[in-house]
């Protein structure tokens, strides 16, 4: 890349706008609504890993491995 093309290329202040003009989606929810869908997604992965411990408990015993 020549020094000409790098000149082209480089930020310009008028950019900054862009980034500017972008709003944060949350700001514009109420908490209630976040902490909402906290619960939501942290249920949800507890759920997850529930189900994968019990699959994991299910084949071992079927495997012959007991805890006692």
């Amino acid at each position: 890349m020549s020094v000409k093309e790098s000149v082209e290329h480089e930020a310009h202040p008028n950019d900054r706008r862009d980034f500017e003009r972008e709003v944060d989606p949350a700001k514009g929810k109420p908490l209630w609504q976040r902490i909402g869908w906290l619960l939501i997604i942290w249920t949800g992965s507890v759920l997850a890993l529930f189900v994968v411990a019990m699959l994991l408990r299910m084949f071992m015993t079927a495997a012959g491995m007991k805890s006692h």
